[in-house]
């Protein structure tokens, strides 16, 4: 290795472990509102409780929202500073969701929700900031110390609720809120020593000689369908089961401490398998994997469905993570075959539009259903949608396989 190669390494090693603890920080947010979110939903709302779930829609339609504003200051303003932005803009929502539960403000708390889901988006875009600067050899090893802080936010969000969540007491759930503000401005001072490359040259690799196709004729495409299918089936029905599931554990007696702890499991198990999932992946292929997450996807129902007891919501919420990690990102695999680099940001931009709308829609959803018939009915519902698309994806491996046997017809003689 040459002194500049060490030296180039030396400095993305830095950078990765800065991005890293911001992802613990500030990315410890995340878990805050969706553990509370609906809870304290259900605490602003009168005698209909309906709608106890729409912030944490709002925080999912923050990201979703976010993501392109975030990636174009960024590129206007450069990473750290974005970045910065991204984790004030956290801080803002911590701030205005306590004001909002001290004044009993159920709309403004919405409001609050999708800022800090604006600051997640930025948090979204840390893993992809690490792969641009890292050198090839560290490129992977970056991913993976980003995706390790996901899994210290999962543990700091709930620390953070149990320790603060009754400091402005008798105002349930403010105090978390403002733990939320002070995850923020730890971030900024955190991601104010970053020294990161901004922009990264594209390789020859990156330039496709084709032109684009249309979108219509990309999305029609079997794999891309069935890719697609399976990567909005696990991501909607893990935000449908985690977002009514703290409710439901209350509402079965269990504390507010208890169901938060019972979401950072859930965190940890969607983050964790992502240290071996890639290489899960290139030992027994993308769509085994889908389909094992889509089974565990149905033992969480099965698990939750067996009973009320506090092991049983936790063992379903952990199964619950792992089946999306294994469904989600081995359905993104399954995607990034379907395209050429040049079409590559209408695609992404068009996935996670139509993606992250239907999370918002099944988090809402998800409290409407629990309100009107419970929590068995959300795991009832989960089962049929997991079997049809797993039925779907056999069906297309099956007819992939088949017609990848069959010899190619012979030449027409000219």
């Amino acid at each position: 290795m040459t002194t500049q190669a060490a030296q180039d390494l030396a400095a993305a090693k830095r950078a990765t472990l800065t991005i890293a603890a911001a992802a613990a920080i500030v990315g410890a947010a995340a878990p805050v509102s969706i553990s509370l979110g609906g809870l304290a939903g259900h605490y602003l709302l009168g005698a209909d409780k309906t709608l106890a779930t729409l912030p944490v829609t709002g925080f999912n339609l923050g990201v979703a929202l976010g993501a392109l504003p975030a990636a174009l200051l960024m590129r206007a303003v450069g990473r750290r500073n974005g970045f910065m932005s991204g984790a004030l803009v956290t801080a803002t929502g911590g701030a205005v969701a306590a004001v909002a539960l001290m004044q009993g403000l159920f709309w403004l708390f919405g409001l609050a929700l999708a800022l800090i889901g604006i600051g997640g988006a930025f948090v979204q875009q840390y893993r992809f900031a690490v792969a641009d600067a890292a050198p090839p050899v560290f490129k992977p090893k970056a991913i993976s110390w980003v995706l390790g802080g996901g899994v210290f936010a999962a543990i700091i969000g709930p620390q953070a609720v149990i320790h603060t969540k009754d400091l402005l007491a008798p105002v349930e759930f403010a105090g978390a809120f403002v733990s939320v503000i002070g995850l923020g401005l730890v971030g900024v001072i955190v991601l104010a020593t970053l020294k990161i490359r901004d922009h990264v040259a594209a390789g020859p690799a990156a330039v496709s000689a084709a032109p684009p196709r249309p979108l219509g004729q990309i999305v029609t495409q079997p794999r891309f369908a069935v890719a697609f299918l399976c990567a909005v089936t696990s991501y909607a029905l893990m935000s449908f089961l985690m977002t009514g599931a703290p409710l439901a554990m209350v509402g079965c007696g269990f504390s507010a401490e208890q169901a938060t702890l019972g979401i950072s499991w859930h965190v940890m198990a969607m983050f964790a398998p992502s240290f071996v999932t890639g290489h899960l992946i290139a030992r027994f292929g993308k769509e085994t994997i889908v389909a094992t997450g889509l089974v565990i996807l149905i033992a969480c129902a099965l698990v939750a469905l067996s009973g009320i007891a506090l092991w049983q919501f936790w063992l379903a919420l952990i199964l619950l993570g792992v089946g999306w990690n294994f469904g989600f990102i081995g359905a993104t695999a399954m995607l990034t075959e379907t395209y050429t680099p040049a079409e590559k940001n209408t695609v992404q931009g068009a996935h996670d539009f139509a993606l992250f709308g239907t999370v918002a829609l099944a988090s809402l959803m998800s409290g409407a259903t629990l309100n009107a018939f419970g929590w068995a009915t959300l795991n009832w519902i989960l089962l049929p949608i997991a079997g049809l698309c797993l039925v779907v994806l056999i069906g297309f491996v099956v007819h992939d396989r088949r017609a990848g046997a069959e010899p190619p017809a012979a030449a027409p003689h000219g």
